[in-house]
C-alpha cells in the first residue's frame, strides 16, 4: 500500500499526495496517466417529465437540446447572477439526468435545487431529485495513456467522444458510469460506481496502468493541473460573489434561452459593462501568489489573486486574478501583487497556461 498524506476536507479524509509526491503525480498526468479518488464529489439524479425543463431553468447552459449519452458543463446561478455551483450534467435519457456537484457544496446545492430556487419556492410541479452522494464513488483516470488503460478494461469506452458517456459500462466486472472528460487539461475518463465496488475498480485500473507508468494522484496535483488548464475552482474563480461573466465563462451562459435563473441580472451586467475580469498573470519576481493576495496598478488596489502556484509543467510562478475591468491593462503590462507585506512584480499573460487537444 503506497504512503499517502491525508487532510480533512469538509469531513472527508482526502489524499493531498501519495508516496511519489505532487510533482511526480502532476508529470505523470501530463506525460503518462494518473488515477484520482474523487469520491468526495456529490451526485444526484433528477428525473421525471419535467426534468429537462427544470434543469434548463436552473442552469445557464442549454439542457433541453442534449442527447442521450451527452455531458455538458453548466453554472447554477442565484437570481443576482452569482454562482451557486458549477455542475456537470449527464443525460441518461429524456427524463433522467445525472448531476455532479462540488463536494463542499452538496448540502447547499441540494437545498437550492429542491427548495430555495425561484421555480421550487413558487410551488411549481417538480421533478424527482434523488441524492446518490453517499452511495457513489468517483474516480478520474487522466493523461495521454488513459485511453490505453481503458481500452484494455472496457474497449467500448476507448471509442467514446469527448464529453460523452456510457451509462452501464463494465470495468473488472463491475457496472459503472464511464465518461470521457476531466479536470486536468488532459484527455481522460471519469468513473462513477457503487461505493462498495470502488476498491475493485481502483485496483484494476492501477494494475492495468502499470504498463503505462500510472501513479495514484492526490488533490495537490489535481489543483496544479486544473490551474495550468484554466479550469475554475469554486470559491476561487467562481463563487456566490462572482458572476460567470466576470469569470470569463460567458460561453456557458446561453442568453438565447427563454429564461434561466439569474438571466436578467446577467443580461443587465452584460449591457452595463462587466465590472471585473478574470486575467492570467506570470510573476516577474520569484514568489508564490496565493488566493486573496491584493493586486495593485501603481498604488491603486485593483483586485485580488483567485489562484496561484508554481507551474510544474512550465516552471513559472503564475495564477489568475479578478481585477477591475476599466484598468486598460494589456498582455505584457506589469502589475504588483502584495505577498507577505511586500509588492512583487508580475505581468499579464494569455491563458490557459497549458492546453492540449484530446485524442479523437
Amino acid at each position: 500500500m503506497p504512503k499517502v498524506k491525508l487532510i480533512d476536507f469538509g469531513g472527508w479524509e482526502l489524499p493531498v499526495n501519495f508516496e511519489a509526491g505532487i510533482l511526480a503525480e502532476h508529470h505523470a498526468v501530463r506525460n503518462a496517466v494518473g488515477l484520482f479518488d474523487i469520491s468526495h464529489m456529490g451526485e444526484c439524479i433528477i428525473r421525471g417529465h419535467l426534468a429537462a425543463t427544470f434543469l434548463d431553468y436552473l442552469v445557464t447552459n442549454t439542457v433541453v437540446d442534449m442527447t442521450d449519452g451527452q455531458i455538458i458543463y453548466a453554472l447554477m446561478c442565484y437570481p443576482d447572477g452569482t454562482v451557486v455551483d458549477d455542475l456537470i450534467i449527464y443525460r441518461i435519457d429524456s427524463e433522467t439526468y445525472w448531476v455532479v456537484m462540488n463536494a463542499a457544496n452538496i448540502e447547499k446545492d441540494l437545498r437550492w435545487i429542491t427548495k430555495e430556487n425561484p421555480w421550487s419556492s413558487s410551488n411549481k410541479e417538480m421533478p424527482e431529485v434523488i441524492d446518490y452522494s453517499d452511495q457513489t464513488a468517483q474516480m478520474a483516470l487522466q493523461g495521454p495513456s488513459a485511453i490505453s488503460v481503458i481500452g484494455r478494461l472496457c474497449p467500448e469506452g476507448a471509442s467514446l467522444g469527448f464529453f460523452r458517456f456510457l451509462p452501464e459500462a463494465k470495468i473488472a466486472s463491475k457496472t459503472c458510469i464511464l465518461s470521457r472528460n476531466g479536470y486536468t487539461g488532459e484527455d481522460g475518463f471519469e468513473i462513477y460506481c457503487k461505493a462498495a465496488d470502488a476498491p475493485v475498480i481502483w485496483n484494476a485500473l492501477l494494475t492495468t496502468g502499470k504498463d503505462f507508468n500510472i501513479l495514484p494522484c492526490g488533490l495537490g496535483a489535481r489543483d496544479t493541473l486544473r490551474l495550468e488548464a484554466k479550469l475554475p475552482l469554486y470559491g476561487h474563480e467562481i463563487s456566490d460573489t462572482i458572476t460567470p461573466l466576470e469569470a470569463n465563462l460567458g460561453v456557458f451562459v446561453r442568453f438565447d434561452k427563454p429564461d434561466f435563473c439569474g438571466k436578467q441580472a446577467l443580461k443587465r451586467q452584460e449591457q452595463s459593462g462587466v465590472p471585473r475580469s478574470l486575467r492570467g498573470f506570470e510573476m516577474i519576481d520569484a514568489a508564490v501568489p496565493r488566493n486573496g493576495y491584493r493586486v495593485f496598478l501603481k498604488e491603486k488596489d485593483i483586485g485580488y489573486v483567485t489562484s496561484g502556484t508554481k507551474s510544474p509543467t512550465l516552471g513559472i510562478f503564475c495564477g489568475y486574478m479578478l481585477i477591475d475591468r476599466d484598468t486598460g491593462l494589456k498582455f505584457g503590462d506589469e502589475i504588483d501583487i502584495e505577498i507577505h507585506g511586500k509588492k512583487k512584480r508580475a505581468k499579464l499573460v494569455k491563458t490557459p497556461f497549458y492546453k492540449k487537444t484530446p485524442k479523437k
